[in-house]
């Protein structure tokens, strides 16, 4: 998975760059190697507004788009919340796309459950 890293108002260094790779690794595991992410942060200056730290995460897949977006105090922590919120969105979309799991072959024919109280009603 590709990562592109972005910031407004805050400098995206290093350390930036590799807790972003830390964080969605999870999710790269679970998506296409050519899935591109784009992390972006961003810090609010004003003073009225606590939470001035932004995270928002896009994933581009084949033939969707998962975005999520996190405010916080710090900005770790909005990575992390953000980091969360997208692994949860792919572990939903794989899932969708696998079907359910029990029982997914298994059809009963009506007819053949039916037969056995038909029988055992007409006895009487």
């Amino acid at each position: 998975m590709q990562i592109e890293v972005k910031g407004r108002n805050v400098p995206v260094t290093d350390e930036l760059r590799e807790q972003v790779q830390r964080r969605f690794e999870k999710v790269s595991r679970q998506v296409n190697p050519l899935a591109v992410l784009e992390v972006e942060f961003r810090e609010e200056r004003n003073p009225a507004n606590p939470i001035s730290n932004i995270a928002e995460a896009t994933l581009f897949l084949k033939g969707t788009t998962l975005r999520a977006k996190e405010c916080s105090r710090d900005q770790q922590h909005a990575l992390k919340l953000v980091s969360e919120d997208l692994s949860r969105q792919v572990k939903r979309l794989m899932d969708k796309r696998r079907g359910p799991r029990a029982g997914a072959g298994v059809d009963v024919p009506v007819t053949a459950a039916a037969e056995p109280e038909q029988q055992a009603a007409d006895a009487y």
